[in-house]
């Protein structure tokens, strides 16, 4: 309950305020809105004078700037901790580790799909695998390109150059045999800065997993030339009994593998990451094959599960 006081026990102020202030008449919401904005009276705008803007804008104005000034100093610290041309994290350091993936192109347009479908005889079924392949493809070399071979390597400044044209029946001008019904698909391992496959250095101490055909391969290769040894090589095969039935012969071109002399990557300028193109030649039509490549080196991890050192392409050609 609230108390109404006396007048003898108001203060001075309170007693003139009583008595003497001015009662001013009932105002309008628009009013008293328009009074908030400006105060003739007292002159203030927006419930504050001019005074009290200028230095309250002051000290935003120097709070702002000085913290502006502190984002600026931190990042340009972090900034020279960095350097434009390799991360500071590699390898066994780095979130993405030592194991590189393997990819392919073309790849569907759901994310979570593995799924290559079109009709032979419909072209624009098959159009879409085309351009997705042209526009992979698309860019091209740059001017610090070398022709590379085991015995001649990349000197310094340049990029090994990829040769389109050994890629036999998978090239655009072919339409990368869609319309053949013989599609071709291209694998790639992923960049990894620094990263150097151990290659198997003798045809004769070969994984016991690797398909046979792979390793017969291996041993026609080296005994031509063993500087193939250097090789991370490739195989492609149905991934369930029907699938390799089902797949048909496979080419791959311009080599069974990935060659030594693209490694390391470490960010060169216009560097080329090389592709195996594999070219199925009788795939059945009609049916839903599963294929699971794999790439093979002894630091290149295999776990199907976990999708590490491989990858799970899914073909259908009506």
């Amino acid at each position: 309950m609230t108390v109404k006081k006396r007048p003898s026990d108001l203060s001075s102020l309170e007693r003139f305020n009583m008595y003497y202030r001015e009662k001013e008449p009932p105002m309008t919401a628009g009013q008293k809105a328009k009074r908030f904005i400006w105060n003739p009276k007292t002159k203030q705008f927006c419930g504050r004078t001019a005074s009290s803007w200028s230095k309250i804008s002051l000290f935003y104005f120097i709070f702002y700037a000085a913290l502006a000034i502190l984002v600026a100093i931190c990042m340009w610290t972090f900034l020279q901790l960095l350097d434009a041309r390799q991360p500071k994290w590699q390898l066994e350091q780095s979130i993405i580790g030592t194991n590189p993936g393997l990819g392919f192109r073309p790849t569907p347009p759901e994310v979570a799909s593995s799924v290559i479908w079109y009709k032979g005889n419909d072209p624009g079924s098959y159009q879409f695998w085309v351009k997705e392949l042209s526009e992979f493809l698309k860019g091209g070399a740059g001017q610090n390109i070398h022709n590379c071979d085991f015995k001649l390597p990349a000197p310094a400044g340049k990029v090994c150059d990829v040769d389109m044209s050994a890629w036999g029946p998978c090239v655009e001008e072919n339409g990368f045999a869609y319309h053949k019904s013989t599609p071709c698909v291209f694998l790639k391992l992923n960049k990894i800065f620094g990263w150097r496959p151990v290659f198997y250095n003798s045809s004769d101490a070969l994984p016991e997993a690797m398909p046979q055909d792979l390793k017969q391969h291996i041993k026609n290769m080296t005994a031509y030339d063993k500087n193939y040894l250097n090789m991370v090589w490739v195989s492609c095969q149905g991934e369930n009994p029907a699938d390799r039935e089902n797949i048909g012969p496979i080419q791959y071109l311009p080599y069974r593998g990935f060659p030594g002399y693209y490694f390391p990557y470490t960010n060169q300028e216009g560097y080329l990451s090389p592709l195996v193109a594999v070219h199925l030649q009788r795939p059945k039509t009609g049916m839903l094959i599963n294929i699971e490549c794999r790439a093979w080196a002894h630091n290149i991890v295999y776990d199907r599960h976990e999708g590490m050192g491989s990858v799970h392409i899914e073909i259908m050609v009506e």
